[in-house]
């Protein structure tokens, strides 16, 4: 299968999701580059515009299983991990598997859960196994983990660790449609639900392909210290107190390698890392007393470290 094909491929996925998720194409594609590159996916917004409709419609044109969990203050780690019991007549443990052991896991409002329920996801989305009673279980591949949340400061909310921020590839915000695109929702729910017509359009096996072939798309030295420099930029900038930490750095590299192969290419360029850098690096990066001072967002600040980081092969411009 050549590259052409699997460009078919992303462009036939985010066209089917694009009938439940509508005037969204762009969290639609990154969402599903991420996916592609193996990678988590983290959606903040507020209730209402989506989240839960945009995870689910991929499960269906993935040909993904999928499992969701409303998580509450009493959702337990076993609810997602899993708990052995004891079974009386065999006269042995066995062990009852948890909502996480799908392709596709769906978090939903994952900030309005316990701290010790979201730590029972840090093992399964950075090592895709989860342990239980000292025994360790494989997850299936391909993996996902879309989790969503309401923003910070939400009643009932607990803010996520860093450690478990950065286990996410890529932090997304769907946003409010825009008057057209809200007329066109209220149509497309008048007798029946979109979800109900999406269609697969890969197997699981054919995601795998494309998986392998995204990580094996070229990356030249010079993209590599791009995007090393980027990563320094934000451990050095005046505005940051925390910057991207090298899991950070890998995920810039891998979701340019996906959207190269988005747009029919086997290499990459320094525009596929500058399109996806906020997104990868926004949730990571924690700003310091003057930049808030500042009013200063961190998509600003990254925006600057963009435009002040020589571009490869025109060291003497920038951005």
């Amino acid at each position: 299968m050549n590259n052409k094909n699997y460009t078919q491929y992303i462009n036939s996925i985010v066209n089917e999701v694009k009938k439940a998720v509508i005037g969204k194409d762009r969290i639609i594609l990154k969402t599903l580059l991420a996916i592609l590159c193996k990678g988590h996916i983290l959606i903040e917004d507020i209730p209402g515009v989506g989240k839960t409709t945009l995870a689910i419609a991929f499960s269906k044109a993935l040909s993904l299983e999928h499992n969701r969990i409303q998580f509450t203050p009493d959702v337990l780690p076993s609810d997602v991990t899993g708990f052995t019991i004891y079974n009386k007549a065999a006269g042995k443990f066995e062990f009852r598997p948890g909502a996480a052991f799908c392709n596709l896991f769906l978090a939903d409002e994952i900030n309005r859960t316990s701290s010790k329920t979201q730590s029972a996801l840090l093992e399964l989305m950075e090592e895709k196994n989860i342990t239980v009673d000292g025994k360790t279980y494989k997850l299936p591949e391909p993996y996902t983990v879309i989790a969503t949340q309401n923003p910070i400061g939400s009643a009932g909310t607990h803010n996520l660790p860093d450690s478990q921020l950065d286990r996410f590839m890529i932090k997304l915000s769907m946003g409010y449609p825009d008057f057209n695109e809200e007329v066109s929702i209220l149509k497309s729910k008048f007798n029946s639900n979109p979800l109900d017509s999406i269609n697969p359009v890969v197997t699981p096996s054919i995601l795998l392909s494309i998986q392998e072939y995204i990580s094996e798309i070229y990356v030249d030295d010079k993209i590599y210290e791009y995007i090393v420099s980027l990563s320094n930029a934000t451990r050095n900038h005046p505005m940051i107190k925390l910057g991207i930490s090298p899991r950070g750095t890998l995920a810039l590299m891998q979701l340019s390698k996906g959207i190269a192969a988005a747009m029919g290419r086997d290499y990459v360029i320094p525009d596929d890392v500058a399109y996806i850098c906020s997104d990868v690096f926004e949730h990571r990066i924690i700003l310091n007393s003057k930049a808030k001072l500042s009013e200063l967002s961190a998509s600003e600040v990254i925006a600057d470290i963009l435009k002040q980081t020589p571009i490869p092969g025109i060291a003497s411009q920038q951005r």
